[in-house]
């Protein structure tokens, strides 16, 4: 095989550096990082229904400490709320405020432009290849077959 696979998955590694940097760039007008934005808009997304800590923990895969550090920020900055629950006082509810909803558009409007650079040039056909594979290899990743990474 003449395809250097470590620099592959270096590659992929860069590729995700970028995205985040480019996120993260359009978003700091607002005090945004792409993380607390990721965030913003699952509850956005969830605002109809009841949107907890422990939802965003399960859903998208953050440790505990780590969805409440985001929380947490984005109370600071005023893009959200936290109320308790009238089914279940230990449960807290997140809402997004008024300027919560105001950073949506933005939100949106960056989320559709960055596959639309990243992909440029790609055919319908390399496009679908690439979802084919990236599911298979997020699948081996998360395989409990093989765990020789975690010495």
């Amino acid at each position: 095989m003449d395809v250097d696979l470590g620099e592959m998955v270096r590659d992929n590694r860069y590729i995700s550096i970028q995205l985040s940097a480019k996120s993260d760039r359009a978003l700091a007008e607002q005090g945004l990082t792409g993380v607390q934005a990721t965030v913003l808009l699952h509850i956005l997304e969830n605002s109809e229904g009841e949107t907890s800590l422990t939802d965003l923990h399960r859903e998208l895969g953050y440790s505990m400490s780590a969805a409440s550090s985001l929380v947490k920020r984005l109370r600071e900055k005023g893009y959200i709320s936290v109320e308790g629950c009238p089914l279940d006082e230990r449960r807290k509810l997140l809402r997004v405020t008024e300027k919560g909803e105001h950073v949506r558009d933005m939100m949106d409007s960056m989320l559709k432009a960055l596959p639309d650079l990243l992909f440029r040039g790609f055919s319908d056909e390399e496009i679908q290849t690439f979802s084919r594979l990236q599911k298979k290899m997020l699948k081996n990743l998360s395989s409990p077959e093989d765990s020789n990474l975690e010495g």
